[in-house]
């Protein structure tokens, strides 16, 4: 029997997880860690951990000499050390694909929503008003141009979904090919291009040391005036202090943001209060379905290491080279 923690979770119920870990003859003690010492005084003794948004650090490993395995609730790893992680043996596992469909659609919901002006319409009614002039200037998408930053699986089903808008999609991605982009009429560009082209910009790239501040104040100069920029990937891809910067400036008239730097973000931060930025709480991976599939797909990956196997989503795959 092995021991598993989950070190922290924002849902109603662990039922899915219990299920699952229990029902495979293992032990589950769920907690809510706030730091770095917490979780080492949590998993200490644990052969697997779920976590979410607590950390997984160096520290961390080092201090849990047991551990065999660390599966994330979610797409991105960023909180894992996972070059720690192979040094130890451990396997590290997320789910890829469980909110694929409610990404995308939370990112087009968002750029619509800014694209047609329906937030200044609705306070306008909501108020007692009927001025459609409020939201003006209002341009026609069909013949304009949305770059997609990040052509991965979430990516791809944004252009799949667009593509009958009559936009002109542009994607920048190093690791997909052009001949991959034609499918939905894509076509690859370089980062600059991307910049200089897009009304529309939608980002869709993990976070890493290279990805991180992508979007600063240098990327905003090189940007259409009046663009409209789209996150529902990583809050730390965009500099917010360079965002309020350019909302301010004009040079981005819309910004959808779905994920900020820090979570939840500052009561006292500029993006609270600015005229066409819509905030949502790290809301897009949602939808009944989705959840279920997430707590079911981490628990799922920590019990088929402790039966021996793989995890099916192995994010360190450099650790089968080392065993």
């Amino acid at each position: 029997m092995g021991r598993v923690v989950i070190t922290d979770y924002l849902y109603e119920n662990l039922d899915e997880e219990r299920r699952i870990i229990e029902g495979a003859g293992h032990e589950l003690i769920a907690c809510q860690c706030h730091n770095e010492d917490e979780v080492i005084e949590a998993c200490r003794d644990a052969d697997g951990v779920i976590i979410q948004y607590a950390s997984g650090s160096r520290r961390v490993i080092e201090n849990c000499p047991k551990l065999r395995v660390i599966s994330r609730y979610g797409i991105g790893y960023d909180t894992v050390d996972t070059a720690a992680a192979t040094e130890h043996g451990v396997y590290v596992a997320n789910v890829p694909d469980y909110c694929l469909d409610e990404v995308s659609s939370h990112a087009i919901a968002l750029l619509m929503t800014l694209a047609r002006g329906i937030l200044p319409l609705w306070r306008e009614t909501t108020s007692g008003g009927w001025d459609y002039a409020v939201a003006r200037p209002v341009y026609r998408m069909a013949g304009r141009t949305l770059g997609i930053l990040g052509y991965g699986r979430i990516g791809r089903l944004v252009a799949h979904k667009l593509s009958t808008f009559g936009l002109h999609i542009l994607a920048c991605d190093p690791n997909v090919s052009a001949i991959d982009m034609q499918q939905y009429g894509v076509r690859k560009v370089d980062f600059d291009t991307l910049l200089a082209e897009s009304d529309y910009l939608t980002l869709h790239l993990p976070l890493s040391a290279e990805t991180h501040h992508i979007i600063d104040d240098a990327a905003f100069a090189k940007m259409k005036r009046g663009v409209i920029l789209i996150n529902t990937a990583r809050g730390s891809i965009v500099s917010e202090a360079a965002l309020v910067r350019a909302v301010e400036a004009g040079i981005v008239s819309g910004a959808g943001i779905d994920v900020t730097e820090s979570e939840p973000l500052e009561q006292e931060s500029r993006l609270r209060s600015l005229p066409g930025v819509i905030l949502t709480p790290h809301f897009a991976w949602h939808s009944e379905e989705s959840q279920v599939r997430l707590q079911q797909s981490a628990a799922e990956e920590v019990v088929r290491v402790l039966a021996g196997g793989l995890p099916k989503n192995l994010v360190n795959t450099e650790i089968l080279t080392r065993r």
